[in-house]
């Protein structure tokens, strides 16, 4: 059977997902396309369920392989016309699943030997981007503010490009607290700041939560008086700061390279 109304009920609860709100109470959010289906597969991720468009010439594409693996979850067909009210691509695939928000993990695993602390981070890209970066180092978990924008956010998902699958992300609810936590468990405390004469290469990185400020702002005050070191990125050039993610990335392999010595 081949759902070819929009005003069909399970349609009507795919489409809610695109806000937050829904996301929330439903704990589950969307993936999309081919690459983040076999991600969600490879990563046993909850795939509660995964909509294909049944005239969509995409389909072509599908894999043997990915066809036999969907085949195992609960699927449903939609015409094109249907996929269309539903996707939030321009070229879509012509599929799509809804993935169940893995159980909260609030604890933080004071093991790790480098952190990573995103305070106010607003623009889904950067935050995807950052995400994607975080698990090329490796990172298991990553610290935000409660008011980063949403994980879930399905320009997020895309820009992650599968890395939401496998790091956990810890939302803090006060973040100078969750930094106090860390000092007591000796792990230093680094963050951003352009008005510093220190840069990223003048300071160990051993034990360090590296802390990632908002893309107009920097990292607060609050967060800022909390820190052990503040550092900058050299930029002889005239340009006088670089896009979130980009200094994020900047920064982290710089971290990476002095902890492989």
């Amino acid at each position: 059977m081949v759902i070819t109304s929009k005003d069909n009920e399970t349609i009507k609860k795919i489409k809610k997902l695109k806000d937050k709100k829904y996301r929330d109470e439903e704990n589950c959010y969307i993936i999309e396309g081919i690459k983040l289906i076999k991600e969600a597969i490879s990563e046993k991720a909850k795939i509660k369920l995964i909509i294909i468009c049944d005239d969509c010439s995409q389909n072509d594409d599908f894999e043997a392989e990915l066809k036999y693996e969907i085949a195992k979850y609960e699927c449903i067909y939609v015409s094109e016309k249907v996929f269309s009210t539903l996707t939030s691509v321009v070229n879509p695939q012509g599929i799509m699943a809804i993935i169940e928000k893995e159980a909260e993990q609030k604890n933080i695993n004071f093991n790790e030997d480098l952190f990573l602390i995103l305070d106010n981070i607003q623009d889904p890209g950067n935050m995807g981007t950052i995400l994607r970066t975080a698990d090329s180092l490796d990172f298991k978990q990553i610290i935000i503010s409660k008011d980063c924008t949403d994980i879930y956010n399905p320009k997020v998902v895309r820009s992650t490009m599968g890395a939401i699958l496998r790091i956990n992300i810890i939302e803090s609810d006060d973040l100078e607290k969750t930094l106090k936590e860390l000092k007591r468990h000796k792990i230093k405390i680094v963050t951003t700041y352009l008005h510093t004469d220190k840069t990223i290469y003048d300071i160990s990185y051993k034990r360090t939560a590296i802390i990632i400020g908002n893309e107009a702002n920097g990292v607060r005050k609050e967060v800022l008086d909390m820190a052990d070191e503040k550092i900058k990125i050299p930029m002889p050039g005239k340009t006088e700061s670089l896009n979130a993610s980009v200094a994020t990335a900047v920064v982290l392999y710089e971290a990476l390279r002095e902890n492989l010595k």
